[in-house]
């Protein structure tokens, strides 16, 4: 880096590094902070790197939380028996793990894992961004005054067999009134991979929570998911959602509720479809 060829004194790019991903014992990390206090040029490159760590971890945050899946273990393991030293893969923090979660798709290709562990990570994506997408739709739509939705709960015949054609496939409105929630109506948004629709309903406080529903796909190969998965949750703001997909369809609850909040009517949901 041009900071580090213009003042010989400054700390090495390594040592940098290893501050940021908070791999130096506490005496020579203060004694680095305390060179940096005269180096403003190194001390912005720190910034900077600890700002890009920030956002690799944030945009992979979903999938750092998941434990390591077998397969890569496994092919740890073999790496180790090639002669690299397999203990760094368990002392590697911050960049390095979150590099590694960004490029493992691409190891995936040259097929590396086997077929067990290009299913848990290929997969992971895909659901996020499907539920991600499930609150920003909440987001915009639930605090309309007018127009909520396209289709009023007056035509709810109506609404399910629209938005099943546009789908191709038999939608069901679950019914939350036991829990408080009457439905408003629904309407069809745009997804990756086709229709998607969205079903909102309000409670007695106008509270809103919106179902969005659609195709995933969560393999490399563009077949759709023909099992299940686990509830998983999401925030967006001051939106949240929990999504999980069953038979190729991807179901995501989202409002401005608190998890405790939320989840008992997301299992009512589950159960009802």
């Amino acid at each position: 880096m041009n900071w580090m060829k213009k003042d010989p004194s400054s700390p090495d790019e390594a040592r940098l590094h290893a501050l940021v991903d908070g791999q130096l014992d506490p005496h020579a990390a203060a004694e680095l902070r305390a060179q940096l206090a005269t180096d403003p040029a190194a001390a912005q490159a720190l910034q900077d790197w600890q700002e890009q760590r920030e956002l690799l971890r944030a945009l992979h945050d979903d999938v750092l939380q998941e434990p390591v899946p077998p397969a890569l273990a496994q092919a740890a393991g073999r790496m180790g028996q090639r002669g690299i030293q397999v203990h760094r893969w368990q002392q590697w923090g911050g960049v390095a793990a979150s590099v590694l979660v960004a490029f493992g798709a691409g190891w995936l290709a040259h097929g590396e894992w086997g077929s067990q562990g290009s299913s848990s990570v290929a997969r992971a994506r895909p659901l996020a961004d499907f539920g991600r997408q499930a609150v920003v739709a909440h987001r915009v739509y639930a605090p309309e005054v007018r127009h909520p939705v396209e289709v009023s709960v007056a035509e709810q015949e109506h609404l399910v067999q629209w938005l099943s054609k546009r789908l191709g496939r038999p939608l069901k409105i679950p019914d939350l009134t036991a829990q408080g929630y009457e439905l408003v109506g629904g309407r069809l948004l745009p997804g990756e991979q086709g229709a998607r629709a969205q079903f909102m309903y309000q409670n007695a406080r106008a509270e809103r929570i919106t179902l969005y529903v659609g195709a995933v796909t969560p393999g490399r190969n563009g077949a759709p998911a023909t099992g299940e998965t686990a509830f998983r949750f999401t925030t967006e703001g001051e939106a949240s959602s929990f999504y999980w997909v069953d038979q190729g369809f991807g179901y995501a609850l989202a409002g401005r509720l608190a998890r405790a909040e939320l989840l008992p009517l997301a299992n009512s949901v589950y159960r009802q479809l």
